[in-house]
C-alpha cells in the first residue's frame, strides 16, 4: 500500500497539471479569439464608415477600447497591408490588401445566382414577372425571371438583344452611366420606333433618364410592347456602375394602378443586391 501511494500521488499531481495546462490554452485560445475580434472590428470600422480616414482617438473612442490596443491592432493590420497611415497626417485609411479582398469577392459574385431570391420575393409581393438583365454594348438581354401565378401573364424571352432606348429594363441600364455615354450612345444609334409611346427624340431620352436618376427607377407604358408595362432599376456595383437591371413587368391596363407599389418593392430588392455587389451610398 505504502508503495502505491507515491504513485497515486504523482498521478493526481499529473491530473493536476494537465487541467491546469488546458486552462491555460483556453484563456489563451480565448484571448486569441479577442484579439481577432478585436482587429477585425477596427477593419470593419474604418471599411464601413463614410469618412476616407480615421485617427487612434476616433477608433478608441467608438469601439470602447485603449488607444494602445487600437495602436497594436492597427500597426499588426498595416503590416499586412490591410491598413495604411498617412504620415503627415497620423490618420489611417484603407490599404491595398483590403481593397484586393473586396475585389475579389465581387469577381466571385454570380449576379443570376445571387439575385434569384429577390426575383422570387418580387414576384410573389407584385403578383406580376420579375426580370433580371445583362448590358452588352448597345444592347441588353433577359437572362432570368419568374412568372406569378396569374392566369394572364407576361413572360419575356432570355437571350434577346434589345437596345438601350426603348422599355424600362433597357432605360435603367441607359440611365444610370455617365453624360458623355448617353450622348455617346445616342449618337452612334438611330433610336428606332417600336410603338407609338417610344422615345426616338434625344432630348427627351435625355430628360426622362434624368427624371428616373432622380427617383431611383425607370418606367415604360407600352414603349416597347404597346400592352406592356414595367418599373425598373439598376443593380450598382462599388463604382456605382449598373452591373445588372433588375424589372417588374405585366399586362398594362393591370400594371398602371399598381405601378407605384411595385416600383418601392423593386427599390428593396435592387438595394439590397447593390449592396451584395458592394454599392454603398454616400451621405
Amino acid at each position: 500500500m505504502s508503495a502505491q501511494k507515491p504513485v497515486a500521488q504523482l498521478l493526481r499531481t499529473r491530473s493536476g497539471s494537465v487541467e491546469q495546462m488546458s486552462a491555460a490554452r483556453g484563456t489563451g485560445q480565448s484571448q486569441s479569439i479577442a484579439t481577432v475580434e478585436r482587429a477585425l472590428d477596427v477593419l470593419l470600422l474604418i471599411g464601413h464608415s463614410a469618412q476616407p480616414d480615421h485617427g487612434v482617438t476616433e477608433i478608441a473612442g467608438e469601439l470602447g477600447l485603449s488607444k494602445a490596443a487600437v495602436h497594436r491592432i492597427l500597426t499588426s493590420l498595416r503590416s499586412r497591408g490591410l491598413i495604411t497611415l498617412d504620415e503627415n497626417t497620423r490618420r489611417y485609411s484603407l490599404g491595398a490588401a483590403a481593397l484586393g479582398l473586396g475585389r475579389a469577392y465581387l469577381e466571385r459574385q454570380d449576379i443570376r445566382t445571387i439575385a434569384a431570391p429577390e426575383l422570387a420575393w418580387l414576384s410573389r409581393e407584385s403578383q406580376e414577372t420579375a426580370t433580371l438583365s445583362i448590358r452588352a454594348g448597345d444592347t441588353r438581354s433577359y437572362i432570368d425571371q419568374v412568372v406569378p401565378e396569374q392566369e394572364i401573364k407576361m413572360e419575356v424571352t432570355l437571350g434577346d438583344r434589345y437596345p438601350l432606348h426603348a422599355g424600362s429594363s433597357s432605360k435603367a441600364f441607359l440611365a444610370f452611366l455617365s453624360e458623355e455615354e448617353i450622348d455617346s450612345y445616342c449618337q452612334r444609334n438611330s433610336l428606332p420606333v417600336f410603338t407609338e409611346q417610344t422615345i426616338t427624340d434625344p432630348r427627351r431620352l435625355r430628360d426622362d433618364l434624368a427624371s428616373a436618376r432622380e427617383r431611383g427607377y425607370t418606367s415604360s407604358l407600352g414603349e416597347r410592347q404597346a400592352s406592356a408595362a414595367s418599373v425598373a432599376a439598376p443593380v450598382l456595383n462599388d463604382a456605382g456602375r449598373p452591373v445588372a437591371v433588375v424589372s417588374v413587368c405585366g399586362p398594362l391596363e393591370r400594371f398602371k394602378p399598381k405601378a407605384a407599389r411595385c416600383a418601392e418593392l423593386l427599390l428593396q430588392a435592387t438595394a439590397r443586391l447593390s449592396e451584395r455587389m458592394g454599392h454603398s451610398v454616400r451621405l
